[in-house]
């Protein structure tokens, strides 16, 4: 009677939404005798906590996790409830963002791979989890989670200037946004393009950056959004004075 290898008593959960590298770990992982099962990602309107209950359910001791996962968005907010239950998330991203790695890393995950490395640094990591042993350099993991650290420092420091808008100037910031140019910015507000002009320098002001563009890349930068449509709309006497 063939005694099962350790292995297969080591269950391991894909997460990932690019089937073919998917497929890969899959195979890879399964010739080297772990129990592997991946687990599909929400159709229709697809919530983290729905995926996260999934996986709970399979009861793994490693979770492999991308962090782009399609419609269900950035994959970093199921490391730190999967952690705390005691599995061990390795991410292995396509991301070479290294503030975000160790934004991973400061959430609890045991290591942060690119999938641009051989899949065999993949399995050797699944391998030394499955020991007991360390997967990453305390240096290392220290250096990535400091550059996340200073990365969201310097993100808190531009949402601070932003919150200087006024309300006016965040419409017409989400205008730029948009692709407007100053006249139909005018045109929509009902005021005159000098005004409109006066409204975009204080924004520029306030942002401490010298152009529209770097006004534009500024909110993207933090994932600022516009104020929505229903709140562009203004009273008659706000519109005809601009304010």
């Amino acid at each position: 009677m063939t005694t099962p290898s350790p292995r297969s008593n080591i269950r391991v959960i894909i997460i990932e939404d690019h089937t073919l590298f998917a497929d890969s770990l899959e195979l890879a992982l399964s010739l080297d005798g772990y129990d592997v099962r991946r687990v599909d990602l929400p159709t229709g309107h697809p919530s983290p906590a729905a995926l996260l209950s999934s996986v709970l359910r399979a009861n793994p001791r490693i979770v492999l996790l991308d962090l782009d996962l399609g419609r269900l968005g950035d994959g970093s907010r199921l490391i730190a409830p999967l952690a705390k239950t005691g599995i061990n998330v390795v991410v292995v991203t396509a991301s070479a963002d290294r503030a975000r790695w160790g934004e991973c890393l400061r959430h609890g995950a045991r290591k942060v791979m690119s999938k641009a490395r051989p899949l065999n640094e993949t399995l050797s990591t699944v391998r030394r989890i499955s020991k007991g042993l360390p997967v990453m350099d305390v240096a290392e993991r220290e250096e990535l989670i400091q550059l996340w650290r200073r990365d969201r420092a310097a993100q808190d420091e531009l949402r601070a200037r932003l919150h200087r808008l006024t309300h006016r100037e965040n419409e017409v910031l989400g205008n730029l946004l948009e692709g407007l140019t100053v006249r139909d910015i005018a045109r929509l507000g009902y005021v005159s393009e000098a005004t409109v002009r006066t409204q975009v320098k204080s924004i520029l002001a306030k942002l401490e950056v010298s152009s529209q563009l770097a006004a534009v890349g500024l909110a993207h930068r933090v994932g600022w959004e516009p104020p929505s449509p229903a709140e562009r709309q203004l009273p008659a006497d706000r519109r005809r004075s601009g304010s």
